[in-house]
Protein backbone atom coordinates (compact mmCIF):
# COMPACT_ATOMS: atom_id res chain seq x y z
CA UNK A 1 0.00 0.00 0.00
CA UNK A 2 3.24 1.85 0.83
CA UNK A 3 4.31 1.37 -2.48
CA UNK A 4 1.25 2.33 -4.14
CA UNK A 5 0.80 6.17 -2.58
CA UNK A 6 4.84 6.76 -3.45
CA UNK A 7 4.21 5.91 -6.78
CA UNK A 8 0.90 8.14 -7.29
CA UNK A 9 2.79 11.08 -5.37
CA UNK A 10 6.01 10.60 -7.82
CA UNK A 11 3.95 10.83 -11.00
CA UNK A 12 2.03 13.99 -9.44
CA UNK A 13 4.65 15.44 -8.85
CA UNK A 14 6.21 14.73 -12.12
CA UNK A 15 3.27 15.31 -13.97
CA UNK A 16 2.85 18.18 -12.35
CA UNK A 17 6.47 19.62 -13.35
CA UNK A 18 6.14 18.47 -17.01
CA UNK A 19 3.27 20.70 -17.41
CA UNK A 20 5.31 23.84 -16.63
CA UNK A 21 7.16 22.96 -19.52
CA UNK A 22 7.65 23.32 -23.10
CA UNK A 23 5.89 20.45 -25.42
CA UNK A 24 9.13 20.41 -27.22
CA UNK A 25 11.29 19.88 -24.18
CA UNK A 26 8.53 16.75 -22.42
CA UNK A 27 8.92 15.92 -25.74
CA UNK A 28 12.27 15.15 -25.71
CA UNK A 29 12.84 14.26 -22.01
CA UNK A 30 9.91 11.22 -22.90
CA UNK A 31 11.74 10.06 -26.22
CA UNK A 32 15.24 9.66 -23.59
CA UNK A 33 13.54 8.11 -21.04
CA UNK A 34 11.60 5.34 -23.59
CA UNK A 35 15.39 5.00 -25.54
CA UNK A 36 16.64 4.21 -21.94
CA UNK A 37 13.81 1.64 -20.68
CA UNK A 38 14.69 -0.08 -24.58
CA UNK A 39 17.86 -0.41 -23.72
CA UNK A 40 17.23 -1.48 -20.20
CA UNK A 41 14.93 -4.17 -21.81
CA UNK A 42 17.18 -5.66 -24.40
CA UNK A 43 20.06 -5.77 -21.82
CA UNK A 44 17.77 -7.86 -19.29
CA UNK A 45 16.24 -9.99 -21.99
CA UNK A 46 20.15 -10.71 -23.10
CA UNK A 47 21.11 -11.74 -19.25
CA UNK A 48 17.88 -13.67 -19.15
CA UNK A 49 18.87 -15.62 -22.19
CA UNK A 50 22.32 -15.95 -21.30
CA UNK A 51 21.52 -17.72 -17.95
CA UNK A 52 19.05 -20.06 -19.27
CA UNK A 53 21.38 -21.39 -21.49
CA UNK A 54 21.87 -25.14 -21.42
CA UNK A 55 25.40 -26.27 -19.94
CA UNK A 56 26.55 -27.86 -23.04
CA UNK A 57 26.07 -25.01 -25.35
Amino acid sequence: MFFLVAALLLLGVLLGSVAHLPVPVSLVAGAVIAGWLLAFAVRERRGRRRRNRPEGV
